[in-house]
């Protein structure tokens, strides 16, 4: 009885202790993004490899907590509350393939020879912590593809027609019709493995696998949706759709805004409505991408109002806008448009599996494996998206205005 008193009030400990460094090691996390951002804008590839190590020893060190805290536990919620799933047969079966052959003395060769690929549900669950954990992809047009190349779409709302069948009618519907090829650019995902994790066992192995692929695969897919230049790479939001050098696109020309009132809102608005072809399109809400300091600095105060009753409510657009705040934006800048509107489709390769990689060898602590992805994004038309300069956005002002009184009378009241 004692026994289990104690070991009861470690587990609220530790619990607490956890709870006490959740917000830390969040911090932590988010520095090591916004580390690992600013490595890939300015395409500096031993400082996102250094970033992204430190992000894999941060996860790990997450899972070891949570696995001392819970070593004891075998109730299934309590272990999904920490990010554990429930694996399907054939995962657990796989995870366990995977994880002999990485403890063996030539894993390269022992992950080659298992004939298993990776369970699509494992990267359908990556998908749905992506989506779940980043409100960009949350907002546009984001699939899993799983092994498909090339994928059509429907560049307009609708692809009917009324008119006698004709050469003319068939080339204006296969007009509304793009064919993207998803080959085009290629993810890779590198998984430090330290030796520990294996002997973790199979949940265990799945949290960490998704977790850092979630990781590492946000920030290359929120650089590549903003700001991609389309060589091997998605084209972003902000780049124009022709016009390509060399495979690589250039940025829209940026819209001044000084103010969000609707006089100036309007006219954004109404570049949005312009769809291809010259046809017009019902906008019912637009997104409005920002840099995280930006937004605190330029936007934040632009649209925060104060009540006569003296409290305040933020982001109040002349229009329904909905803000999302990302790195991958550069300062000064922002992205507004229509997020469904914006494609971006990533699948595995066909017959995708985890593999020995020799890349990092520098990272002696840890064995390096690696997932190979491949995925492509663009928005649907010109006019989807615009590039806007909030470099000189100003705060929002109260509009005081005086009326003409009655002769006679003054502010005070009857002279």
């Amino acid at each position: 009885m004692k026994h289990s008193k104690r070991a009861s009030l470690e587990g609220i400990g530790l619990q607490f202790f956890a709870m006490g460094n959740l917000d830390a090691i969040q911090q932590k996390r988010t520095d090591i993004l916004q580390r690992m951002t600013e490595a890939v804008q300015a395409n500096d590839r031993e400082k996102f490899t250094q970033a992204f190590s430190d992000l894999a020893d941060a996860v790990g060190e997450s899972i070891l907590g949570d696995v001392r805290a819970l070593r004891d536990a075998q109730d299934e919620n309590i272990l999904a509350a920490r990010g554990c799933r429930v694996l399907t047969s054939q995962e657990r079966q796989y995870y366990e393939a995977v994880i002999g052959a990485m403890k063996s003395d030539d894993p390269k060769q022992a992950l080659t020879n298992i004939n298993k690929v990776l369970p699509e549900t494992v990267i359908d669950a990556v998908f749905e912590d992506l989506v779940t954990s980043h409100p960009l992809l949350a907002e546009i047009d984001f699939r899993n593809t799983g092994a498909l190349v090339k994928i059509l779409l429907s560049t307009t709302g609708g692809a009917a027609k009324w008119g006698p069948l004709g050469k003319t009618i068939t080339a204006e519907l296969s007009a509304n019709f793009i064919e993207l090829d998803l080959s085009l650019a290629s993810l890779t995902a590198f998984l430090p493995v330290n030796r520990y994790m294996l002997d973790l066992g199979p949940a265990w192995l799945d949290r960490y696998v998704r977790e850092l692929l979630s990781e590492a695969l946000a920030v290359e897919l929120e650089t590549g949706i903003i700001s991609g230049n389309g060589k091997d790479a998605p084209i972003g939001m902000m780049k124009k759709l022709t016009g390509a050098v060399d495979g690589v696109y250039s940025d829209k020309t940026a819209v001044a805004v000084t103010d969000l009132s609707p006089a100036s809102y309007g006219p954004l608005l109404a570049t949005l409505s312009k769809g291809p072809n010259g046809k017009s399109r019902a906008v019912s809400r637009v997104l409005l991408v920002v840099n995280p300091e930006d937004y605190f600095t330029r936007v934040f105060p632009a649209t925060t109002v104060r009540a006569a009753d003296g409290t305040y409510s933020k982001d109040v657009f002349p229009f329904p806008t909905t803000v999302v705040q990302s790195a991958a934006v550069p300062a000064g800048k922002a992205v507004m448009g229509l997020p469904a509107k914006y494609f971006m489709g990533l699948g595995t390769q066909s017959g995708g599996k985890i593999e020995y990689s020799d890349e990092y060898k520098f990272l002696e602590r840890q064995r390096i494996y690696a997932i190979f992805l491949y995925g492509y994004g663009r928005a649907m038309d010109e006019n989807a998206f615009l590039l806007l300069d909030i470099s000189g956005l100003k705060g929002a002002a109260l509009e005081v205005r005086v009326t003409e009184l009655p002769a006679g009378e003054s502010a005070g009241g009857k002279a």
